[in-house]
């Protein structure tokens, strides 16, 4: 009797205790990403156990069920089972419904059992993931966590996407990656229920796909000249004759088992093969297919403009990229395929025979009549194999092929137009949809390409435009994602760039447009980015930096700054005075007017703790603030910087030379004379500048100071050389010159211009601010 008393003690303050954990849920408590289009939350909760099983009725149910087991097992210790007899309780069932879409499931979590409904394969993937987001952050570890309760919250979910495609664009090309990156990338595309992986496969830099017919394609088109301690655009033309050693390629049967992998994820890969232009490394391993049989190498880095293209007129063209077609279409199921079509430099059509035969022989008027040919014949081919053709916005020009898809991104107007002809469009602006732009401050970043869009400038992507007709709008497919890899070397770099921003994209493409809300997204992505920490996924964390911008008073010889970050009401907290950020930090509820030199900090806080990295930056003040500058040679229209005292105004340029904070002399050296008004004790010049290379931006190779104090006589007091030197980062840095210290009013500083580069073309000079001490 007394053994049942304990017994029955013991089990009823398990009861209770379970009941205790057990708090009420919301809907913030739920973090899906991307949200749902309907959820509606009941009582209760369901735990998943070591005997939770999973009834399936075939065996693509099976293997979907074991996917998710192998998952669950890692993080919980527990081998779950699936079978085909529904027990009376703890299970998940997986229903078919013919009715539904091909991508839209219904989930029901019950207190005792979850219901799947969907009509096949991608509808039961799509409910597992989102179970897999209702599950513990912990779910995705691959170590067996402790002390976590494996429960969801009892709910309906309708759920289905708006737009059929949903892609990302890995480019392979400027920089390889291999197999095992692109199934880790297949496996966050449908994490986040994206469907479509673009393979950029060719352009100028590298061929990397196997084609069994041409072996030169890889022997030679695979492989560039190591230049990569160069940054990309300031790399030097290569010898056709000096081997290459950087580059890579994929083997047919690799491709095949990337291709079957997707295809459990519901991911469909389409390759670009690009044509006419960016491809140098084909024209590399077989000249006679350019115009003029040209021998080139491939190149090791940027190319403009890009004039060895394949000849239009030569029939020999038409009959290679015929046969590479034929062997990429078997490795590859698609319904697509991608032929590139963009910035093709017509220069040689223009002089040569074969291709002005063939247009006289086609009747055609100019060279983009020529291009139209072009595409429209390829497209002939495709459709031929019952393939469909993707191009660039660049297709429509000369006249679209009559079956073509436009995937549009010099902006939404290609788009507007290909739609307003009854073309299908993919929407890809580089305004939102190029993830090879910065996401966060320059200075804070790793060198990118160029551009700015930061996650909260994604998330305000919309595929359709507000100008299109309801017609136009049911030709838009969708949206994708592209991450050119000129600045790309890494896997860890990759992942940086893409997310978290692909969650974003992934939200837009999936959800109502109505349900879209910035501040309940920002509430949601923390659960994921924590999941990605489990995943060992590089994100970046770039939307919880502090930026600042600065206005200066000259006149009354203070500087303003304004924090901010991407996130809505956002508690960022500040110091002065070098000293530490903490709980006793100001709160930043306005701009900071500041009148001397100091040190800012600054942070975004929560729960009153930092978050992530500590915005900081000195603002000095210095003797020549405001006081009037004299240029022997004015400087470029186009690099004003603030005004005709921008190099005394206190405020410092950013890695981003757009920010208006620069000036800037193209070939011409730097020679100003600062006028200090009175006389005054300096022994220090300080002189702001940039280097980034592949912008053709150097530092001076030279800077000289001289003092005044009739203004006519000068005597130089310092001076220092820095000769060229490569530099494959964009760097920010100031040269200083010390003195004797001497009492003057005028100050001359003279910058010498590099004036050419190595590759012969105009430099640039930047300066930000002089400093005068």
């Amino acid at each position: 009797m007394i053994k049942f008393k304990y017994i029955l003690f013991t089990t009823l303050m398990i009861v209770f205790a379970s009941c205790a954990k057990q708090k009420t849920v919301t809907e913030k408590d739920i973090h899906i990403i991307p949200k749902p289009v309907e959820l509606k939350l009941t009582e209760g909760r369901f735990d998943f156990t070591g005997t939770t099983s999973f009834v399936v009725v075939n065996d693509e149910q099976k293997h979907l069920a074991e996917s998710f087991i192998n998952t669950f097992e890692k993080a919980s210790g527990w081998k779950l089972n699936t079978t085909t007899k529904k027990p009376n309780t703890n299970f998940v069932s997986f229903n078919i419904d013919n009715n539904l879409s091909k991508e839209e499931y219904k989930l029901v979590v019950n207190k005792d059992h979850i219901e799947i409904t969907a009509k096949g394969h991608a509808g039961f993937l799509y409910a597992l993931e989102t179970i897999r987001q209702l599950l513990p952050e912990q779910i995705e570890s691959n170590k067996v966590v402790s002390n976590t309760d494996w429960h969801i919250p009892a709910l309906t979910i309708q759920d289905k996407p708006r737009f059929v495609y949903r892609g990302l664009m890995l480019d392979l090309s400027r920089h390889f990656f291999d197999k095992s990156y692109i199934e880790a990338t297949i496996d966050r595309l449908a994490m986040l229920k994206m469907n479509v992986l673009h393979l950029h496969l060719v352009d100028d830099q590298g061929w990397r796909i196997e084609i069994k017919k041409y072996p030169k394609l890889t022997e030679v088109g695979a492989w560039r000249v190591d230049q990569e301690d160069v940054i990309w655009n300031a790399r030097l033309s290569v010898d056709p004759d000096e081997k290459g050693t950087y580059g890579g390629f994929l083997t047919q049967e690799e491709l095949k088992d990337i291709v079957k992998y997707a295809a459990t994820k519901n991911i469909e890969i389409i390759p670009e093969i690009e044509m006419p232009a960016h491809v140098s490394c084909a024209i590399a391993a077989y000249p006679e297919l350019a115009c003029f049989n040209q021998r080139i190498g491939v190149p090791s880095g940027g190319v403009w403009p890009i004039t060895d293209i394949y000849c239009a007129g030569k029939e020999s063209t038409f009959e290679f990229l015929q046969n590479v077609l034929d062997e990429v279409m078997v490795i590859f199921p698609s319904q697509y395929i991608h032929i590139g079509g963009d910035e093709a430099t017509k220069t040689n059509w223009e002089k040569c025979p074969h291709c002005q035969k063939r247009m006289q022989d086609e009747g055609l008027e100019n060279v983009r009549e020529l291009q139209s040919y072009f595409v429209k014949r390829m497209e002939k081919y495709i459709n031929s194999k019952d393939k469909k053709l993707i191009g660039w916005d660049e297709i429509l020009e000369g006249g679209l092929a009559p079956e073509a898809t436009v995937m549009s991104w010099r902006g939404t107007e290609g788009g507007i137009e290909a739609s307003q002809q009854g073309h299908d469009v993919i929407m890809t602006p580089q305004s939102h949809c190029y993830f090879d732009h910065y996401q966060g401050p320059q200075n804070e970043e790793p060198l990118a390409f160029g551009g700015y869009t930061p996650l909260s400038k994604v998330y305000q992507f919309d595929p359709v435009v507000d100008a299109m007709s309801p017609e136009q709008a049911k030709h838009i497919l969708g949206g994708q994602a592209n991450l050119w890899a000129e600045y790309i070397p890494t896997t860890q770099q990759s992942e940086y760039m893409i997310f978290p921003r692909l969650a974003a994209m992934a939200e837009v493409l999936w959800s109502p447009k109505e349900a879209r809300n910035w501040d309940d997204f920002t509430t949601r992505l923390p659960s994921l980015l924590e999941r990605y920490d489990y995943l060992g996924i590089n994100y970046s964390k770039s939307a919880y930096l502090v930026a600042a911008s600065s206005t200066a008073d000259l006149e009354h010889k203070q500087v303003k700054v304004v924090l901010k970050n991407e996130f809505p009401n956002a508690d960022i907290r500040y110091v002065l005075d070098d000293k530490n950020l903490g709980e006793q930090s100001t709160k930043y509820t306005d701009s900071i007017a500041i009148k001397e030199t100091t040190i800012l900090k600054a942070s975004l806080f929560k729960e009153d703790k930092p978050v992530g990295k500590v915005f900081t930056d000195t603002i000095q003040f210095h003797k020549a603030v405001g006081n009037t500058l004299n240029f022997k040679t004015p400087y470029n229209e186009n690099y004003k910087g603030d005004g005709p005292l921008s190099l005394v105004n206190i405020l410092r340029g950013s890695k981003n030379f757009h920010d208006g904070q620069w000036q800037a002399w193209l070939v011409d050296d730097m020679e100003v004379v600062i006028d200090l008004e009175k006389i005054q004790s300096i022994n220090q010049v300080t002189v702001g500048s940039l280097e980034n290379q592949g912008s053709g931006i150097y530092f001076p190779t030279a800077i000289k100071v001289f003092i005044s104090n009739d203004g006519i006589s000068y005597k130089e007091v310092g001076a220092i050389e820095r000769p060229f030197a490569i530099n494959s980062n964009s760097e920010l840095k100031d040269f200083i010159i010390s003195f004797e210290k001497s009492n003057v009013r005028f100050v001359k500083v003279i910058a010498s211009n590099l004036k050419k580069s190595p590759k012969g073309e105009d430099s640039w000079l930047f300066v930000d601010e002089i400093l005068v001490e």
